[in-house]
């Protein structure tokens, strides 16, 4: 959350944050609607099941973190500056699509 703050305004396109169970507490859930203005969609998994579950909106958060994990600049945290951090998502996420549109 540091990082968001340091950012100075939030992302403007941003409009709905999933988070897992972990991120359910009225402080984030506060700090995020009055800072930021998103809606934080908790995403949890059934009750019922038992072992691994697929959860469909956490899945894509975490595969979007496989994927950038095979960025070597994005697996350690080299850049100075967040702007530095923030352009090489943007060039991580380039990539992946254009591989996927070919």
């Amino acid at each position: 959350l540091q990082r968001v703050k340091d950012m100075g305004q939030p992302a403007t396109r941003l409009v709905t944050i999933w988070a897992d169970g972990g991120f359910d507490g009225e402080p984030f859930l506060r700090w995020v609607m009055d800072w930021c203005r998103w809606i934080v969609q908790v995403v949890l998994r059934p009750e019922q099941t038992k072992g691994f579950v697929v959860v469909k909106k956490r899945w894509v958060v975490e595969r979007t973190f496989g994927w950038w994990m095979e960025n070597r600049r994005l697996v350690r945290e080299y850049e100075l500056l967040p702007q530095t951090s923030k352009t090489f998502l943007y060039l991580s996420m380039i990539r992946i699509m254009v591989r996927r549109l070919a």
